[in-house]
């Protein structure tokens, strides 16, 4: 009984991984949500938006901005940008916070 379990295990794990080989690979639209869905599992702060996606040559670098600390006027709030590295699925890789700044404050061009 358990060898047959076993092997019914095993041929599923394989059933899975073949099917995981054939799917397409995101599009930058799916590499965003992927990022955002990623990140806020990870942290405990609500994300607020994609603000910059790139191809690299491991999978995609997705900017997310994220609510930090909420404060009344909205726009004294501190948000902030991470970048999210995905790999050529969309599993993450890394990420890293790159910038905080106040909800109103704009950036010097």
């Amino acid at each position: 009984m358990a060898e047959r379990e076993r092997r019914a295990t095993g041929a599923e794990t394989s059933r899975r991984t073949r099917e995981r080989e054939r799917e397409p690979e995101p599009g930058p639209e799916q590499a965003a949500g992927h990022a955002c869905e990623r990140l806020a599992a990870l942290i405990t702060h609500p994300t607020e938006g994609v603000s910059a996606v790139r191809r690299t040559e491991d999978g995609w670098r997705v900017s997310v901005d994220v609510l930090e600390v909420s404060r009344i006027p909205d726009t004294t709030s501190l948000l902030a940008t991470y970048e999210v590295d995905l790999d050529q699925r969309g599993e993450l890789r890394e990420y890293r916070r790159v910038r905080r700044y106040r909800r109103g404050a704009a950036d010097d061009c």
